[in-house]
């Protein structure tokens, strides 16, 4: 009996030090649960993206090509062929996307924005050459839907047989950037997603930044809170000229928006300018065109100092090899 006794003694100190032991570690894992909840979540890491999308130079052509007269049309399809053909830019198989500006809530004769005719014709140039798709997109400052609709691009661009992608939030990741004002930055990503991407902006004078040609067109591909790159907006136009390297840059010089831009409004302030502008070096396309309409030079305009700095192009575009076309030129006396 006495033996009895101690075995029963001796099974319930074990029970109890089971007990003890499981409280402990149910309290220690407690604790590491609770402390591992009072961890913020780990940031995600920001997305790696394509971003340079030339293709080889050809020295047998120029850098340049404008053409004026006739319709957006007839001047788009002379510089592409100036320039080389839609085939030296174009692979079959390509996935394209075209970069026009589509910003503000206006009609096309207010040339806040991309002249539709000129979008569309590179929608179906693209197209012709072998692409596999073209995506139209932009971030803009109105309401996507109405500035898509009112501009002309999404009804033009959709009828030539593109893609138009408004600028919604899941379409958003954030990119390191790498720039010298830009970081980390919400990037509107299926523009970047493709083999080759063109950059179709409109000429026009800025209130801001002294004028709104190829470089700056950029912006629109942040989303965010861009307001807050106003105070350094020189430096991250050149951070976003050196990030996204175009195909090919495609300056509407159609209408110009002489003053009271970017966002305009008043036709008193649009000029007819009746010319296209394109070429493969973006920084000598701004200095270009901020020459011919404006009078100014990098001296007004930091951002193309800062551009060719950096070795993204140069702003003495009159040392370049520049073809110009006119379309139905009077005839000699």
């Amino acid at each position: 009996m006495a033996e009895d006794g101690q075995r029963a003694g001796r099974r319930e100190a074990l029970v109890r030090l089971l007990q003890l032991g499981g409280l402990s570690a149910g309290v220690t894992g407690g604790a590491l649960w609770l402390a591992r909840r009072d961890q913020p979540p780990a940031e995600p890491k920001p997305i790696e993206v394509r971003h340079d999308f030339r293709v080889p130079a050809n020295p047998a052509r120029p850098a340049i090509a404008v053409a004026r007269g006739g319709d957006p049309g007839w001047a788009l399809r002379q510089v592409i062929a100036d320039l080389g053909g839609a085939g030296r830019f174009i692979s079959h198989g390509d996935r394209v996307a075209l970069k026009p500006n589509m910003a503000w809530d206006r009609a096309p004769e207010q040339a806040a924005n991309t002249n539709p005719q000129v979008v569309a014709e590179m929608v179906r140039l693209c197209l012709a050459a072998g692409a596999k798709s073209v995506l139209v997109g932009d971030v803009s400052i109105h309401d996507s839907e109405s500035v898509f609709e009112r501009s002309g691009i999404a009804g033009a661009a959709r009828t030539a047989g593109a893609t138009v992608l408004l600028p919604e939030p899941r379409h958003f990741r954030d990119v390191d950037l790498g720039g010298d004002a830009l970081g980390v930055w919400p990037v509107f990503t299926p523009l970047l997603e493709v083999d080759k991407i063109i950059n179709l902006p409109i000429a026009k004078q800025h209130s801001l930044t002294g004028v709104s040609l190829g470089l700056k067109n950029w912006f629109g591909i942040l989303g965010g809170r861009r307001q807050k790159l106003h105070q350094r907006v020189h430096e991250c136009i050149a951070d976003l000229a050196a990030f996204v390297r175009p195909t090919l840059t495609i300056l509407d010089a159609w209408r110009v928006l002489l003053r009271e831009g970017p966002t305009g409004g008043n036709l008193e302030d649009v000029a007819p300018g009746n010319a296209i502008i394109a070429g493969t070096d973006p920084v000598a396309i701004d200095a270009w065109a901020a020459r011919t309409w404006w009078s100014l030079d990098e001296s007004s305009l930091p951002y193309l100092k800062l551009a060719a700095e950096r070795g993204l192009g140069t702003t003495q575009f009159e040392k370049l090899d520049i073809s110009y076309s006119q379309c139905c030129p009077p005839p000699s006396s």
